[in-house]
């Protein structure tokens, strides 16, 4: 009798074991996801700071509008990743270096060169985050932040095409 409840509770707790190691490995992130994510989140925050900085410095309408597009958009997709992430991983709350040096390098910029700057930057970041996102969706196994990947891909090659164009409009080089 003794060994029969023995035996009812080992594989009673196998059974347990066995549906709750699935749940609890789905609230974790693969070190590639948590990469991404990581990177995604700084690169946002770098959008709507450089947004913000945009609207103050530039001159041309194109900019300021476009500037605020970022600010709203990317403090949007900004939100939408936190709740994705949930408490998965947590988000860092700054930037990386190089996206922290993008705003520096863009705040000393004289005012006259300031618009054309700007655009060059938002068409080589845009190139750059529609390949990662792209490639992300191929490779995210995490359902929320894929769903995520998957919604905020559209907007960032909008954002590309009107990057492009307001480059073109300020006469900013080709990249």
């Amino acid at each position: 009798m003794k060994r029969r409840l023995v035996w009812m509770a080992v594989v009673s707790l196998f059974a347990f074991c066995s549906m709750l190691l699935p749940a609890l490995a789905a609230d974790k992130l693969t070190m590639s996801e948590k990469s991404f994510v990581k990177k995604a989140a700084s690169g946002g925050m770098m959008e709507v700071e450089l947004g913000q900085l945009a609207k103050e410095k530039a001159k041309s309408q194109e900019v300021k509008d476009f500037a605020q597009l970022m600010v709203t958009d990317h403090g949007k997709a900004n939100d939408e990743l936190k709740t994705a992430v949930g408490n998965k991983y947590k988000l860092p709350a700054k930037m990386e270096l190089k996206h922290k040096a993008m705003v520096e390098k863009l705040q000393k910029t004289s005012a006259d060169e300031f618009d054309k700057k700007y655009a060059e930057a938002m068409v080589k970041d845009h190139k750059k985050d529609v390949e990662d996102f792209k490639k992300a969706s191929k490779k995210v196994k995490d359902p929320e932040i894929k769903a995520w990947i998957d919604k905020t891909l559209p907007t960032l090659e909008q954002h590309l095409q009107h990057a492009k164009d307001m480059a073109q409009k300020v006469g900013a080089a080709k990249k």
